[in-house]
């Protein structure tokens, strides 16, 4: 009970944050539950029933920005967005998640040979990560995905902020810091990109919300360096 509305709200917010951003905010942050970056066109799972990231990115899209992108730095891969613009190269979507043949959701997605098919071929750029893979490693990954979301000609960006790839969240294996979090903001930040961040996975609800504010912290370094 209550899945619908929730669902609802949690889409609403990425449309207002995208509306934010539109109007000249330089990043408007949705704190999105459920999270949503599981969603494909015809299927849901991973606690998630719609695709905040990809409606914020469409929102986008709509209010002129020729080309997107998302950058999804949850701890798990971004099938849904993958699957979403697979096949159109306004939207370019990249992924940094643990490595899905070591036995992670969503397990058969998410390899570094998905590029993207017809016109969408080039625009998706995934970067596995290895289990126990700390701040040097994936800051290397989110550094390597921003930089290939500008090369693609992107004008406004979507960051998909899961922060379960902190040490310590029971949900995947990594051992992202709260100074790696900031320092992903920044990265992401320094591309000086209109932004829109959506909030994804993150299970360890004592430390959630302080991991979340070290991304938005270092993102504001980054717009603002």
């Amino acid at each position: 009970p209550g899945t619908w509305e929730a669902a609802r709200a949690a889409a609403d917010a990425a449309i207002t944050a995208a509306d934010l951003v539109s109007a000249g905010r330089p990043a408007a942050y949705a704190c999105c539950r459920p999270p949503g970056h599981h969603v494909t066109r015809s299927a849901y799972g991973g606690s998630c029933y719609l695709n905040n990231a990809a409606v914020a990115a469409q929102r986008l899209r709509g209010h002129g920005a020729d080309r997107v992108a998302i950058v999804d730095v949850d701890a798990h891969h971004g099938n849904g967005a993958q699957e979403i613009f697979w096949q159109r190269a306004d939207v370019f979507t990249g992924s940094v998640h643990v490595d899905p043949s070591t036995g992670w959701f969503p397990h058969f997605l998410g390899t570094a040979a998905e590029r993207g098919e017809g016109e969408g071929r080039g625009a998706n750029l995934n970067v596995p990560a290895p289990p126990g893979a700390g701040d040097g490693e994936w800051l290397r990954a989110v550094a390597e995905v921003a930089q290939a979301a500008r090369n693609n000609g992107a004008e406004a960006l979507v960051l998909a902020l899961g922060v379960d790839a902190a040490g310590g969240d029971p949900e995947s294996p990594l051992a992202v810091s709260r100074s790696g979090y900031r320092e992903a903001g920044r990265i992401v930040g320094a591309h000086r990109l209109p932004t829109v961040v959506v909030q994804e996975g993150g299970y360890d609800l004592a430390a959630i919300g302080d991991l979340v504010l070290a991304a938005l912290e270092g993102l504001e370094e980054g717009l603002h360096a």
